[in-house]
């Protein structure tokens, strides 16, 4: 298809502009042909009749010859022009006297016609119309204008006289400047219309042998030197594509053109090496990632399983927690446990970042504070020494905030210390949900030795305690507007009467619905506590 496609527009354009040439070249050797044979025409036409007019006894015209002679003398002039018209292949030989009024009529004196034409002859004194407009300017002009000569070409002929060329000659006697009589010379030009025709046959025969020629020659040419390597070209591209392999022997080897052609078979051979090349990069690129991937699914699933899962059903209090990490693993971490029977620890917390490094941090930060915590002491002791554990070694510079805070279960009472974390959420009966506002530390792990402030708070019955992470307040939607902590109490107020459960999905809700499409950022972790109090 491509051979026959390619070379069939190839050759069928060159015939085209072979074609188009040869009617150019026809066209141009036409006209100048007819220009050339016209103007031998005129020529001899116009020399016939300069000798035709030197014949003419000016006697003849002016009345000075009379009688015998000037019948002799008439005849004479009619023979001499006779044997003129045959010898120089003038058609017709006549002198006429215009009509000066308007040039409608002409009045002839002698006309004498070629022996070989059969065209009838008008007597002396014979008067009749002038032909056409044409005939009548150029009497006008040689008559009034003094117009030296004047050619009239009938190229294409009429019923009568057929085609022809007629050349007049102003005949002046006496002395007088004033143009009485034009001396006119009318030659038949059918041989020019029979060297047109075989000239133009000629040409056209010459363009067609050519023609022919360049379409078989130019053709094997073509198919040799273009079309077949093409077609390797072509072949290749499209075995490649079907087997994604190695051809048993390069392009390069197979098209040993140093054109164009040639050119293009190396880049194919080069394009197939880089294309080979890549797709096994990406196949390995591909294997890596999946097998990242899965490992990540499986830090996920460890992740995960390092918070609590499973929440406690006990009378004093109620609580769910839940966290959505921005990747496969996150920083965030919450977790509670009993400190002993009458303790319940809380705690929140964000490592800065997020990530396999931010999840290694977290499992590290989170393991640390619940081994502190269960040896005993205030949150910010705790914080304290877990702050100088975490500052060894931390080559990474990570840091992490914290909100740790150990619940009294008997009497409601918190005692909770804030590195650098979002303030907790408190509501109370009546009174809805507040940010529960205390003066922050530092970040866990930003500086050794630092020292860590407390504060206080008392839970009554009915009361939420409602812990999160910046996912929460810093979530953020296509228009680059920050959910924050306005929206975020709105929403929570709307939450009452419900579980702490139904809490953390309707905050979830809230939060997804307010982000739309826009792709989550950060680490989102909740959790809510309900205190019912301690019986007594």
């Amino acid at each position: 298809m491509l051979r026959k496609n390619l070379t069939l527009q190839i050759l069928l354009g060159i015939v085209f502009v072979i074609c188009a040439l040869t009617v150019l070249v026809c066209a141009i050797g036409y006209e100048q042909f007819t220009l050339s044979v016209s103007t031998q025409y005129e020529d001899c036409a116009y020399n016939t009749a300069r000798t035709a007019a030197t014949m003419i006894a000016p006697g003849l015209i002016t009345g000075g010859i009379s009688g015998t002679e000037y019948n002799m003398r008439f005849k004479m002039l009619n023979d001499e022009w006779e044997r003129l018209a045959n010898t120089q292949d003038a058609t017709f030989i006549y002198l006429i006297r215009p009509d000066k009024t308007d040039y409608n009529h002409i009045k002839f004196f002698l006309s004498v016609m070629n022996s070989s034409v059969n065209y009838d002859r008008y007597p002396s004194g014979y008067v009749r119309k002038t032909s056409n407009e044409e005939y009548r300017q150029a009497y006008r002009e040689i008559c009034e204008n003094g117009l030296s000569k004047a050619t009239i070409l009938r190229d294409k002929g009429d019923s009568e006289t057929g085609h022809h060329i007629t050349v007049m000659i102003p005949v002046r006697f006496g002395g007088s400047e004033a143009v009485d009589w034009i001396l006119c010379v009318q030659r038949q030009m059918e041989r020019l219309n029979f060297y047109r025709k075989s000239y133009v046959r000629h040409v056209a025969s010459a363009a067609a042998v050519v023609a022919v020629l360049v379409f078989f020659a130019y053709g094997a040419y073509l198919r040799h030197f273009l079309i077949l390597p093409v077609q390797k070209i072509a072949g290749e591209a499209q075995r490649f594509a079907d087997e994604h392999t190695e051809p048993e022997s390069p392009l390069g080897e197979n098209i040993a053109s140093k054109n164009e052609i040639g050119q293009l078979a190396r880049i194919v051979d080069a394009m197939e090496i880089q294309i080979l090349s890549y797709v096994d990069d990406i196949t390995k690129i591909t294997q890596e990632r999946e097998q990242i991937k899965a490992e990540l699914n499986i830090a996920s699933e460890i992740q995960l399983s390092m918070l609590p899962r499973e929440f406690p059903d006990m009378k004093e209090f109620e609580i769910s927690a839940s966290m959505t990490p921005a990747k496969e693993v996150g920083g965030d971490f919450y977790d509670f446990f009993f400190v002993d029977d009458n303790h319940l620890a809380l705690v929140m917390s964000d490592v800065a970042g997020k990530g396999v490094p931010a999840a290694m941090f977290m499992a590290i930060s989170k393991a640390l504070i619940r081994t502190r915590t269960q040896m005993g002491g205030t949150p910010s002791q705790i914080l304290a020494d877990v702050n100088t554990q975490l500052c060894e070694r931390n080559d990474a510079d990570l840091f992490v905030t914290v909100w740790l805070g150990i619940l009294e279960l008997s009497t409601g009472h918190i005692i909770a210390s804030n590195a650098g974390h979002e303030y907790p959420a408190i509501y109370r009966p009546g009174e809805g949900y507040t940010l529960y506002r205390t003066k922050q530390s530092p970040a866990v792990a930003t500086m050794e030795g630092m020292t860590f402030r407390e504060s206080e708070m008392t839970l009554n019955p009915g009361d939420i305690l409602y812990l999160y992470t910046d996912g929460v307040a810093e979530a953020t939607n296509s228009n680059e507007e920050l959910y924050g902590t306005g929206r975020m109490i709105e929403a929570l107020n709307m939450t009452e009467g419900m579980t702490a459960e139904e809490i953390l999905r309707t905050m979830k809700d809230s939060v997804d619905a307010f982000t739309g499409e826009a792709p989550q950022f950060d680490d989102l972790t909740m959790l809510a506590l309900k205190y019912n109090g301690k019986e007594v």
